[in-house]
């Protein structure tokens, strides 16, 4: 509506559009070179100016739910070739361990977008970190995550610190311990690798060997705040890093917020993006969330479940109902029934 792309398909049957072609054949185009010294510096139109910055925010997948998510091309690689490793037979390895359903029994998963099962989504998220380190760009960094400048304990940081890649083993068990001793959810670690790789693309820089362990503290500690009620405070994290100052990661906070240009916001269509594509991760890396078969205590649960939603979802209907009888003045409008089967 005043854009300047329209959604129209057929642009002939818009009468604006033939109204805007009557106004523009009235009143004749002026380029840059005929507008006179007298008559000042042409303008660009404003619209013209917010396309690139609509469209660079398009390519965020931390902000649009559209973007591809970094992790999951960084990590396509690795799962080509462990493919073609993997396979014997023409069939894979981890096909043999995975557990199907049948008439008898059915086979389900603890792991929803709204309650995420902890541990297979930690596993997932430190693994997303993995690839982001093995298959970086480049060595991009800033002081303020440096862990020689900034140590996270009173032990020596190895000389070839900035040179070996972590393995994921060492990412999970510092994560994981983070996680346990905070005592922070699943959904609180999808919210840090949405912070990680928003970091990543608006600070214009890498996750490697020589600051990874600073960036995941930033996200983590961000990450905690934004989304529990009860947040775990700075000088919390002291006691669980032992050797940390409070200063330090004040000021760590301080520098994440202002990379990050205090966007903070995280939309429920982004966390759904990341929450699927760190399924989808685990699916290529046989990281499969624990199955277990559908019990007659879990099947009441998820029946109880969906009558509660469906009452609430027909509260709704029949309060937007109202809303309508009373605008419209319509009586005597039914609805029939759905069946579902």
């Amino acid at each position: 509506m005043g854009g300047s792309v329209s959604c129209c398909i057929s642009p002939g049957e818009s009468p604006k559009i033939h109204r805007r072609e009557v106004e523009l054949e009235e009143c004749p185009i002026t380029t840059t070179e005929d507008v006179s010294e007298d008559t000042g510096t042409y303008l660009q139109h404003i619209s013209d100016r917010e396309l690139p910055d609509e469209l660079a925010q398009e390519a965020n997948p931390s902000d649009h739910p559209r973007a591809s998510t970094l992790f999951l091309n960084k990590s396509q690689t690795d799962v080509r070739e462990k493919r073609k490793s993997n396979y014997l037979n023409h069939m894979s390895l981890g096909l043999l361990t995975k557990k199907y359903s049948s008439c008898s029994t059915i086979f389900i998963d603890d792991s929803t977008v709204s309650q995420p099962n902890l541990k297979s989504t930690v596993k997932c998220v430190t693994l997303a970190i993995y690839y982001h380190i093995k298959n970086r760009d480049s060595n991009r960094s800033l002081d303020i995550f440096d862990e020689k400048m900034h140590p996270l304990s009173r032990e020596k940081v190895p000389d070839d610190y900035s040179v070996v890649d972590p393995e994921h083993k060492l990412i999970y068990r510092f994560v994981r311990t983070l996680f346990s001793s905070a005592q922070l959810t699943a959904e609180c670690a999808i919210v840090t690798l949405v912070y990680l790789e928003r970091l990543l693309t608006y600070a214009e820089m890498d996750i490697c060997p020589c600051n990874w362990k600073r960036i995941v503290l930033g996200a983590i500690l961000l990450a905690s705040k934004v989304w529990d009620d009860q947040a775990v405070w700075n000088v919390d994290y002291c006691q669980i890093l032992k050797d940390i100052t409070v200063e330090d990661m004040n000021e760590m906070e301080r520098h994440f917020l202002e990379l990050l240009q205090f966007n903070i916001n995280v939309p429920a269509s982004v966390y759904a993006k990341y929450y699927f594509d760190l399924r989808s991760l685990a699916d290529d890396n046989n990281l499969s969330f624990p199955l277990e078969p559908l019990s007659n205590k879990r099947a009441q649960k998820l029946e109880a479940i969906s009558r509660l939603c469906e009452d609430k979802y027909k509260d709704l209907s029949k309060s937007a109902m109202r809303r309508s009888l009373s605008a419209d003045n319509l009586v005597g409008v039914r609805h029939s029934q759905a069946v579902l089967s």
